[in-house]
This record gives C-alpha cells, sequence and structure tokens, in this order.
C-alpha cells in the first residue's frame, strides 16, 4: 500500500482549509484516512503540524506530495527528518 502524505480539503466554498493528512494513494482526495497530521489554512497561513506522528509516517515510508513538502518544510520537519537520515 503507497502512503502519501498530502491535503484533504475542508472548509466552506471560497474558503478553503486544509487539513494535512496521510492516505492511501489509491483513496480520493477527501476519502478514508490513515492519520490525521495537522492543519493548514492559507487564508491567514496558520500552519499546525503534530511533529511526532509527522517523521514517524515519513519514517514508515509514507511519500509528501509536492505541496504538503512545501508545508513541511516551512515548519521544519523535512530537514529534521534528513538529518535524522544522515545520523547527525
Amino acid at each position: 500500500m503507497a502512503v502519501k502524505i498530502r491535503l484533504k480539503r475542508m472548509g466552506a466554498k471560497k474558503r478553503p482549509f486544509y487539513r494535512v493528512v496521510a492516505a492511501d494513494s489509491r483513496s480520493p482526495r477527501d476519502g478514508k484516512v490513515i492519520n490525521s497530521l495537522g492543519y493548514y489554512n492559507p487564508l491567514n497561513d496558520e500552519i499546525k503540524i503534530d511533529e511526532e506522528k509527522t517523521l514517524k509516517c515519513l519514517r514508515e515510508g509514507a511519500i509528501p506530495t509536492d505541496t504538503a513538502r512545501n508545508i513541511l518544510s516551512k515548519v521544519g520537519i523535512m530537514t529534521k527528518f534528513h538529518e535524522e537520515k544522515r545520523g547527525k
């Protein structure tokens, strides 16, 4: 099963709000999720991600989408993950 870290769209029309989730790559965008990792509000650029859950998913082989990778990089989780992989 290929697991992806991606965004699940929530909110009203023209008022988007996204949850950062780990989901099977074959499931629909707003379908069943494996783990909810946090949220992203683009209207006021608010990001809240659970670092431990996200690092656990990345260690287990979850692949972030391009947008999710940018959000995780902005928070600093991707740099921690890469440093952890290198053994620093």
